[in-house]
């Protein structure tokens, strides 16, 4: 039997956990199908989709830079990849390529099973206004938040993404702060999550101070850090002493995964044996 191939799409990818995480998961349910990093450059992105079906590769994952322009060339998009306006994973169903995006639903997985927080009726705010924010929350505003507040260094670019989800999404309020604002403040004390998005804080620049003042934060809130090397941010550091709830961005990488996993193969993800390869890379400094 040929060996199943899948893997990612990105520029660079060298760093990427993904193969590690998804063949460990591949070895335990003993598929013969093996994933690899390809480093794909902009302009080539449109000959390496084609080659998903002419290699006929089951399906692959995506990062920077090519999460947007991939969409042009996908014969259909899931509701969500529609939504979010980005797309993560392909499907190849028997030659119909299908883009995905588990980014947002895989933050969610992790929100739930990881803190035990369910976002309906919720108020949260979201830092940084990128691809990461977008999924993220486009996904907690499906899932039936109250409020949503998105705050940027540039106002413009938070203004532009409130704007996208009203269009999109019903919801109470969404509003679009600039970090500096005053406001905040009064925001963050009658939040219950806080989601910085952002790259502040990874590795290596470890020790660089959060985007929002640590004398804000308050024991009521659940803080959420996308960065996952460290997985222990300055940010939840700062969130600790004050007795906050912290989540790190490891759970959301591996639930992103986990789904894009069971998309491809139809079967559950062996997510234990998942998180532990992730956990071993970020050790060995993949």
């Amino acid at each position: 039997m040929n060996k199943q191939l899948t893997g990612l799409f990105g520029y660079p990818v060298e760093h990427s956990l993904s193969p590690a995480m998804h063949n460990a998961a591949f070895k335990e349910l003993g598929l013969n199908s093996t994933y690899l990093p390809f480093a794909v450059k902009p302009d080539n992105l449109k000959e390496a989709v084609r080659g998903i079906k002419a290699l006929n590769i089951k399906g692959v994952n995506l990062t920077i830079p090519h999460k947007q322009k991939v969409i042009s060339y996908l014969d259909q998009l899931s509701n969500e990849a529609k939504l979010i306006g980005a797309v993560n994973t392909i499907e190849n169903q028997e030659g119909k390529l299908i883009g995905h995006n588990t980014d947002g639903r895989g933050y969610i997985r992790a929100l739930q099973e990881e803190a035990k927080f369910n976002p309906s009726g919720k108020k949260v705010l979201v830092i940084g206004a990128g691809g990461a924010a977008r999924a993220v929350a486009f996904q907690l505003s499906l899932e039936g938040i109250n409020e949503l507040y998105i705050a940027n260094r540039t106002i413009e670019k938070a203004k532009g993404l409130v704007k996208d989800i009203k269009t999109k999404v019903s919801l109470n309020q969404v509003q679009p702060l600039p970090l500096s604002d005053n406001k905040l403040a009064d925001i963050i004390k009658k939040l219950d999550l806080i989601i910085d998005t952002t790259p502040v804080g990874m590795h290596p620049q470890t020790d660089v101070e959060p985007v929002i003042s640590a004398k804000l934060l308050h024991s009521n809130l659940l803080v959420s850090d996308l960065v996952y090397n460290p997985q222990e941010t300055v940010l939840l550091q700062e969130a600790k002493k004050v007795g906050a709830e912290t989540l790190s961005g490891l759970g959301m990488l591996l639930y992103q995964g986990v789904i894009a996993f069971e998309i491809w193969t139809g079967k559950k993800a062996p997510k234990k044996v998942m998180r532990r390869a992730l956990e071993e890379g970020l050790k060995n400094n993949i």
